[in-house]
């Protein structure tokens, strides 16, 4: 569909306008609370934040420096874009005005980094007697304050409560002098594993992702979804759950897609028949569903292979039948409710063809690029981003050549200077809140280590489990979400590998599905209530209450709730012990035990279903998702009964006519 006729559609619907969205995540987001910078000052921090963008790249790509050098240069430097973004409420933001007192924090929180940088040789060779002199100390602690004021502004307070708490119970069990050599002079503090992945790999692929919105990717993934699924019935929700499973897997933010695809989808949904409650809900499930989607998993995959030591093909071979049974669940959910409405599709004849998109799949080289280079071990995985960042830029060149010369598409999505500047305005960015995250990682990381609190943990889980896995299972979902609210989904997956996978791999759950465990349950606090801001910015452009979005994409998003318990439980869904006869059978089952879950949350299959059929489905479901003979014998026959009893009850009432 050409972007005039969808235009054309959605004018007539009511819906959140880009100031409704920022409203609302300003009120529930503290990333989205930033300064206003106008005139010479907003060119200044402009060009500031894609310098910073284009150092990031060139110590990819070249730096020759230690981990300790290169690590406080980067703390440093997120420190100062840091606090020239995020006031310290938003009551304090008014056009080109930081207060004194964010001058001093700024300027004296970022020296102990920068000093730390260029002394790094001789602090490494005073080891652990650098405490003994009370300036190295004073600035250890200056610096890790200043992080964490940091963090309250653009992070939130969950994660922050937990280094608060983790940072006291190290100084009353430890020597003060140990834990700040522990914290801030070594590679197991705020320098160890989430720090150093931040600043060797997620910035380069935060950096990709801003290029590859910029190429007109996103619209073109939009137009493709369109041209496969806008026709059918309650068609624009399903173009939102294919779009948004494209478009979120590349953009590595639930609330960034929602908005982006949202702004073309939710008023199509709208327009169709849907509620708004419902159409915001569909948008925030699929795109917070981007994330797992593989084969980028918005740059998670990448750093799993990286934590989990496994080759990357690996980590997006695992992740594909658990993504697809999540958006196989939000689909069927759709269609569903279509089918209760009596909703139709777009008519064809105001859609592309998919002929008519194929000349255009050189949108797509930089992906397939990226993957190439990665899966063959061919280069490192941050070289790999780079290569593809250029890779990009090239092809959207190329996209301007080519729109120009067929004077066809969309001139907004030409590559401009201004846009390349945007780019890596917006990289930069979106690696500060991620940056702050990991940091804030790294000290409860530090802290753990310091005061070998690990075992003490994970005797608690088992003494609070009585050695009950799922139990153990459920104390750790509810300790992602909360961990996951409005964290970034790479610090967000930094953050639950460095601290609840090691619990559960303790416990008996394979490394790889612990991994995918706290992963799926970081990344589902975006549209799990009362924190779920993928959701809030659906229900902004759906103009629908809030909650009510939030609690209906949860509802949607319901595979997600599900699976990581399953494969936890049996990793045979990751494909981990098992053979292809196996596999084969897993597979068939589980899609569908997935119709069968689907049908009875939406309580409609032929006709609306009563109470007891919708638990003979959602029981004759589960049982077959799981993995196992037994459960998949029992399930097929519970749910064949209540599909039977369904069908036949409709053919009944319908009469002869049917």
């Amino acid at each position: 569909m050409s972007e005039k006729k969808l235009n054309a559609q959605t004018e007539e619907i009511e819906v959140g306008t880009a100031q409704d969205v920022e409203e609302m995540m300003k009120k529930y987001d503290r990333e989205s609370n930033v300064r206003i910078w106008e005139g010479v000052p907003r060119k200044i921090i402009r060009y500031l934040c894609a310098a910073f963008s284009v150092y990031c790249i060139w110590v990819t790509l070249f730096s020759t420096m230690m981990p300790e050098e290169k690590l406080n240069l980067f703390l440093g430097l997120i420190l100062v874009l840091g606090y020239l973004n995020y006031p310290i409420s938003k009551k304090h933001v008014r056009p080109n005005y930081i207060p004194w007192y964010d001058i001093v924090i700024l300027i004296v929180g970022a020296i102990p980094f920068f000093y730390c940088a260029l002394n790094a040789h001789s602090i490494i060779k005073l080891a652990a007697r650098v405490t003994r002199d009370p300036k190295m100390v004073v600035m250890a602690v200056v610096a890790i304050l200043a992080y964490m004021e940091l963090c309250r502004r653009c992070v939130g307070i969950p994660i922050l409560c937990v280094v608060g708490i983790l940072l006291i119970y190290a100084f009353t069990n430890v020597r003060f002098g140990k834990v700040i050599y522990d914290l801030f002079y070594t590679t197991t503090g705020m320098m160890s594993t989430p720090i150093n992945v931040c600043a060797k790999y997620i910035v380069v692929f935060i950096i990709f992702g801003a290029f590859l919105e910029r190429t007109g990717i996103s619209n073109f993934f939009i137009s493709l979804a369109n041209s496969i699924a806008g026709a059918s019935s309650g068609g624009p929700a399903k173009v939102a759950v294919i779009s948004s499973a494209l478009c979120g897997m590349v953009s590595g933010s639930s609330v960034g897609n929602t908005v982006t695809t949202g702004s073309v989808t939710i008023p199509m949904m709208k327009k169709t028949g849907y509620k708004p409650e419902f159409a915001g809900a569909v948008e925030a499930a699929a795109s917070t569903g981007g994330q797992i989607m593989p084969p980028i998993m918005g740059a998670a995959a990448f750093l799993m292979a990286e934590y989990m030591g496994i080759p990357y093909g690996q980590v997006a071979l695992k992740a594909i039948l658990p993504a697809v049974l999540y958006f196989t669940g939000i689909y069927i959910a759709v269609h569903l409710e279509a089918k209760k409405l009596g909703l139709k599709g777009i008519p064809r004849n105001e859609l592309p063809r998919l002929l008519e998109l194929l000349p255009r799949v050189y949108l797509l080289l930089p992906l397939v690029v990226l993957v190439w280079l990665v899966a063959t071990n061919k280069r490192t995985m941050q070289f790999s981003a780079a290569v593809a960042i250029v890779i990009t830029i090239l092809v959207g060149l190329f996209n301007n050549v080519v729109s120009n010369m067929t004077k066809s598409g969309d001139k907004s999505d030409n590559l401009t200077l201004a846009k390349f500047v945007d780019a890596l305005e917006a990289g930069a960015k979106s690696c500060v809140t991620v940056a702050v995250a990991c940091a804030m990682a790294g000290l409860v990381a530090g802290s753990i280590t310091s005061t070998g609190l690990a075992s003490k943990l994970i005797t608690a889980v088992v003494t609070i489990s009585r050695g009950n896995i799922m139990i153990a299972l459920l104390l750790t979902m509810l300790c992602c979400i909360v961990l996951g609210m409005g964290v970034p989904t790479t610090a967000n997956y930094c953050i639950m590998a460095s601290t609840c996978a090691p619990i559960l791999i303790t416990i008996g759950v394979p490394q790889v599905a612990a991994h995918f465990f706290v992963f799926y349950f970081g990344i589902v606090a975006d549209i799990t209530p009362p924190v779920a801001l993928a959701a809030y910015a659906g229900s902004a452009i759906a103009k629908a209450p809030p909650m009510k979005t939030a609690f209906n994409a949860s509802k949607l998003a319901i595979a997600a709730f599900i699976v990581p318990y399953i494969f936890a439980l049996n990793p045979a869904m990751l494909f981990v012990d098992t053979t292809a006869v196996q596999v084969v059978m897993v597979v068939i089952t589980s899609f569908v035990g997935m119709f069968g879950v689907a049908g009875a949350l939406n309580g409609y299959l032929f006709r609306q279903m009563n109470p007891l059929i919708r638990i003979l489905f959602a029981a004759g479901g589960l049982l077959m998702m799981y993995p196992g003979t037994l459960t998949d014998v029992i399930g097929i026959v519970v749910f064949a009964a209540a599909f039977a009893w369904q069908y036949l009850g409709t053919r009944r009432s319908a009469g002869p006519a049917a």
